[in-house]
């Protein structure tokens, strides 16, 4: 039965060919008055191609979009509204799992299954918290296929990773605090105190601009990853608002600078240098570890707890910072000596 006009056709190709059938469209019309045909894909069977055009009679795509490689997919994605509303800390996760993925980067995303995206997994050579990255990029790349209509099914759901090891993290002691008071004029401490006493995640160091900084209400404004922690108020502890105020002055955009922006990688070293000179070990997450347990075991309050780490509670409900509020946070923070 012969198509109606305009609707795009199927027909079989020369040779011994796997796929042999061409789904084609009509997309305009040489001088001459001959079609010039856009590819839809390349099909087994005469039946699954006629299947191909009905879809895209009913929901006309972008066919080169609809053709695109992982890798050609992951870089249009990058430019989409999606991807700029994302953390920076997301994105920097993000391109960590996508490298794991290169080996199937030139393969069809519509032909991508299961198999083939839990193969990047189970072939990381890291640990449960780079195989979630990958996962969390398909997640991402599934849903963005899927409502530009280039896939039906989202198999991301369906992918699996290690089990994390039971969390080890250890809080800093009195006495290591003492320490690190002790040595408050080494370059870069201040970052250490402003952790353990503000809760700051350690990307959020990076993000803080000094525009951010009240000095007079002794307030830092800043925070990612989530609602909750995004644009939240931290009071300034005594403690460390002297060391604040000195980056202040310093009058960068950002708080925080080390040969322009300062990013993990570098910050990785300066840490690195600090806990050799103090001779302890940490991680820099461990500063929010133990902000949290040491206000636990000050009895603080468990909503103003969250409204400085950024976290959700049900208690809290829409955030909005009061006069009381903001004096019930300051008291929180004094709790830490």
């Amino acid at each position: 039965m012969r198509r109606a006009n305009g609707t795009g056709s199927v027909v079989k190709l020369s040779g011994n060919r796997r796929k042999p059938f061409a789904v084609r469209i009509t997309t305009g019309w040489t001088e001459k008055g001959y079609p010039i045909y856009e590819i839809l894909d390349y099909v087994e069977t005469r039946e699954k191609g006629l299947q191909i055009l009905d879809e895209y009679n009913r929901n006309p795509y972008d066919v080169n979009l609809h053709n695109a490689t992982l890798g050609e997919l992951h870089e249009t994605w990058k430019k989409s509204p999606q991807y700029e509303r994302l953390s920076t800390s997301l994105k920097k996760s993000l391109r960590t799992g996508y490298n794991y993925c290169t080996s199937i980067a030139d393969k069809k995303y519509k032909d991508l299954r299961v198999d083939d995206m839990q193969g990047c997994i189970n072939d990381c050579p890291k640990g449960a918290a780079t195989q979630r990255s990958i996962k969390n990029l398909f997640n991402h790349l599934d849903k963005y296929a899927y409502s530009h209509q280039i896939i039906l099914h989202m198999y991301s759901a369906l992918l699996q990773t290690d089990k994390a090891q039971m969390s080890r993290k250890k809080p800093f002691t009195d006495e290591e605090i003492q320490l690190i008071k002790n040595n408050i004029d080494i370059p870069w401490m201040d970052t250490v105190l402003l952790m353990l006493y503000g809760g700051w995640r350690i990307g959020e160091l990076f993000e803080m601009l000094t525009a951010n900084v009240d000095l007079e209400a002794q307030t830092i404004t800043g925070g990612i990853k989530t609602e909750a922690g995004k644009d939240r108020i931290v009071p300034i502890h005594p403690l460390v608002f002297p060391l604040i105020e000195k980056r202040v002055k310093e009058g960068n955009q950002y708080l925080f600078v080390h040969k322009g922006r300062l990013n993990y990688d570098k910050y990785r070293i300066i840490w690195k240098k600090l806990m050799g000179k103090l001779n302890i070990k940490h991680t820099p997450h461990e500063c929010r570890h133990t902000f949290r347990t040491r206000l636990d075991n000050a009895n603080a309050n468990q909503v103003c707890i969250d409204l400085l780490m950024g976290h959700t509670s049900k208690s809290i409900g829409q955030r909005v910072y009061t006069h009381k509020t903001m004096q019930q946070l300051k008291n929180t923070i004094l709790l830490l000596d």
